[in-house]
C-alpha cells in the first residue's frame, strides 16, 4: 500500500555572534571576535544561512509542483461561479425579458405531441406557374448620341449583391452615356468563389439584350490596356458614396469620363440610389428581369431539378414549398452573435469562427453585443425547428413537399432533426441532382446559390427566414412574373416573443402563427410609393413601375 509522501522541513536555529566565534576557534573576549559578529562573515554577508537558502528553495520548489493544484481549483471556483449565477440569475437579476432567450426548443418539446396529432384541414397552395403576367414593351427610346467613354465596375459579395451591382452598373452607364465593360467579380474571403461573370450568366445574351440602350462589351479596347500598362487596376478609380443621386453621377462623375475616356468604380454594391429618373430605371429593370439570364449549364441543371421538385410532389400535385434557410455558421450564426442552445461548445465554435472571419472586429474596445436584444429586435436567425414550428402552426400538413435552399446548415444533424420529424418529404438540390451533376458547382458557393434561385422562383409558396440581397431580389422577381406570389415573410420580433412564451397550448400557437401568415400577405400586396432616394425599400424587392415597360419575356428562362 502506497503512503503519501510529505517533506518535512525543519526551520534551522538562528545563529548569533558566539557561534560564528566558536566556528572560527576564536575566544569571544578577543577583540577580533568582537568585531566580527557586527560584519558577518563574508560568505554570510546576505542575511541569510546556508540552511535558510536550503528552505527557500526547497519551498519554492512545493510552490511549483502544486502550482498546476492552485491553477485548476480556481478555475473550478471560476465555473461554479458562472453555473450558480446561470441557475439563479432570475433570484438576483430577476427573469429575463420576453423574447430575449431561446426556449424554442422547449416549446417544442410541449407541442410536439399536439403537433403530430393535428389533423385539421391544410393550408391550400395555389398554383401559380399557368399565371404568369403579360409584360409590356418598352416605352423609353433607345440612346443614338456618340458614347463618352467606357466604365468599369467591380462587383464585390454573394450572387444577389453582385447581381445589385450588375443592374446598377448597367444604370450607371445609360446615365452617362458610357461603355459598359462585363463587371468584374471579386473574390471574397466569407463566400470564397473565384467565379467571373461568364461562369454564372449568359454574357452574349446579357450583350444582345441590351444594345439597344446600353452598349456591353467584354473587354476594353487595346489601346486603353496599353495606356494602363495592361492592368485594370490602374484606371482611375472614382470614389462613390453609397446611394448616390443620379444629380451626383452627373456632376462630379461624368467630367472625370470625359477627361480620361474611362473610369472604374469599386466597390459598387450600393452605389445608386432607388429614387432615378424612368429612363434610367426601365435599364435597371430590364438588366434584372431579362438580360441576367444564367449560363448554359446552371439552366439546364435548374430546369432538371425543378422537373424533379415536381415529380416528387406527387402527393400535392407538383405543387411545393421552397424556404430560404439560412442557418449557416458563418455568415448567419457566428455574424448575428446570437445564443442558441448549444453551450460552451456553440461558444466556442462561434467565437473560434468570428475571429477567423472578422478577425477582431467583433472584440473591437468600445463594441457591446447584446444577444438577448438581437433576439428581441428580431436579428437572429431562424433555426430549423423554429422554421417548421412556425409552418406547421400556420396550416401545412406533413405530407407538404418542401424544397430547402441554402448553405451548408451549421450542426446540421442535429438541428434539422426536428425539422425532418415536422416535415419528412423534403428535398434539396444535394438531393435531387447527381454528385457527378453537382461536381461542376461544388466549390463554388455563388454557382450553387444560382440553383436554389431557380428553384425557389418557380414554386408556389417561397419562405424567407432572413433579411438578404437572396430574398429581395427572390420576392421582388415573383412578384414581377406573377404579380402576388405567395411568400411568407414573418416579423420575427413576434416570433421571438410567441417562441419564448412556453405555456402556450398548440390552439393558441396555431392562432397566433395565422396571425403572422394575415399580415405577411397583406404587406406582400401593399403597393409601395418610391419618394426618397434611400436605401429602403429595395427596388429590387418591390419593382417599380417602369418595370412594367420590360419587354415581353416569351423566351425567358431561368
Amino acid at each position: 500500500m502506497k503512503h503519501k509522501t510529505h517533506h518535512h522541513i525543519t526551520l534551522p536555529i538562528p545563529s548569533n555572534g558566539a557561534d560564528y566565534a566558536s566556528d572560527s576557534g576564536n575566544s569571544s573576549n578577543s577583540p577580533r571576535s568582537r568585531r566580527r559578529p557586527s560584519r558577518g562573515p563574508r560568505r554570510f554577508r546576505s542575511g541569510k544561512s546556508r540552511n535558510q537558502s536550503s528552505f527557500w528553495g526547497l519551498r519554492t520548489s512545493a510552490w511549483r509542483r502544486h502550482y498546476w493544484v492552485v491553477l485548476v481549483l480556481a478555475l473550478l471556483y471560476v465555473v461554479g461561479f458562472v453555473w450558480f449565477m446561470g441557475m439563479y440569475s432570475s433570484v438576483f437579476l430577476g427573469p429575463p425579458a420576453p423574447g430575449s432567450v431561446y426556449r424554442s426548443p422547449l416549446l417544442f418539446l410541449k407541442l410536439w405531441p399536439w403537433i403530430q396529432r393535428d389533423i385539421s384541414p391544410a393550408i391550400e397552395i395555389k398554383n401559380i406557374k399557368e399565371r404568369i403576367t403579360r409584360a409590356y414593351f418598352p416605352l423609353f427610346s433607345s440612346g443614338s448620341d456618340a458614347p463618352n467613354g467606357y466604365l468599369i465596375v467591380e462587383a464585390n459579395g454573394g450572387l444577389n449583391q453582385q447581381r445589385t451591382s450588375i443592374c446598377n452598373a448597367v444604370a450607371v452607364a445609360r446615365l452617362l452615356n458610357a461603355i459598359l465593360v462585363i463587371p468584374r467579380f471579386d473574390y471574397h474571403s466569407v463566400w470564397k468563389d473565384p467565379s467571373q461573370f461568364g461562369d454564372i450568366y449568359d454574357e452574349d445574351h446579357f450583350i444582345e439584350t441590351l444594345k439597344d440602350y446600353v452598349t456591353v462589351v467584354k473587354e476594353l479596347p487595346t489601346d486603353l490596356m496599353e495606356r494602363y500598362n495592361n492592368n485594370i487596376g490602374n484606371v482611375p478609380n472614382v470614389k462613390v458614396r453609397a446611394w448616390a443621386l443620379a444629380s451626383f453621377y452627373l456632376q462630379d462623375v461624368h467630367p472625370i469620363l470625359l477627361e480620361n475616356g474611362v473610369i472604374r468604380i469599386a466597390p459598387f454594391a450600393n452605389r445608386l440610389a432607388n429614387n432615378i429618373p424612368p429612363d434610367i430605371q426601365f435599364v435597371r429593370c430590364l438588366a434584372n428581369y431579362q438580360a441576367l439570364r444564367f449560363s448554359a449549364p446552371i439552366s439546364t441543371l435548374a430546369q432538371k431539378i425543378v422537373s424533379r421538385m415536381i415529380q416528387k410532389s406527387s402527393e400535392t400535385r407538383g405543387k411545393y414549398v421552397a424556404v430560404h434557410l439560412r442557418f449557416e455558421e458563418v455568415d448567419m450564426v457566428a455574424f448575428s452573435c446570437c445564443i442558441y442552445d448549444g453551450g460552451w461548445m456553440e461558444k466556442f465554435e462561434m467565437d473560434y469562427t468570428r475571429r477567423k472571419g472578422w478577425k477582431d472586429k467583433f472584440t473591437q474596445r468600445g463594441r457591446i453585443i447584446n444577444p438577448g436584444l438581437n433576439r428581441m429586435n428580431g436579428r437572429c436567425p431562424l433555426t430549423p425547428l423554429e422554421v417548421g414550428m412556425m409552418l406547421r402552426g400556420m396550416g401545412f400538413s406533413n405530407n407538404t413537399s418542401i424544397y430547402i435552399a441554402s448553405g451548408t446548415i451549421y450542426n446540421a444533424k442535429r438541428n434539422m432533426a426536428p425539422f425532418f420529424q415536422m416535415f419528412p418529404l423534403v428535398q434539396t438540390k444535394e438531393y435531387l441532382a447527381t454528385q457527378q451533376e453537382l461536381s461542376f458547382y461544388k466549390d463554388y458557393s455563388s454557382r450553387l446559390a444560382a440553383l436554389d434561385y431557380a428553384v425557389c422562383l418557380l414554386s408556389e409558396v417561397f419562405v424567407t427566414t432572413q433579411g438578404g440581397n437572396f430574398p429581395h431580389f427572390l420576392i421582388g422577381h415573383r412578384r414581377f412574373l406573377y404579380g402576388h406570389g405567395k411568400t411568407i415573410k414573418p416579423d420575427k420580433r413576434k416570433l421571438a416573443l410567441i417562441l419564448h412564451d412556453t405555456s402556450l397550448s398548440w390552439e393558441a400557437f396555431k392562432e397566433q402563427m395565422n396571425l403572422i401568415l394575415a399580415e405577411s400577405d397583406r404587406e406582400g400586396k401593399m403597393e409601395l410609393k418610391f419618394k426618397k432616394a434611400s436605401k429602403q425599400p429595395s427596388i429590387f424587392e418591390h419593382p417599380s413601375q417602369e418595370c412594367r415597360c420590360v419587354k415581353e419575356l416569351a423566351n425567358w428562362t431561368t
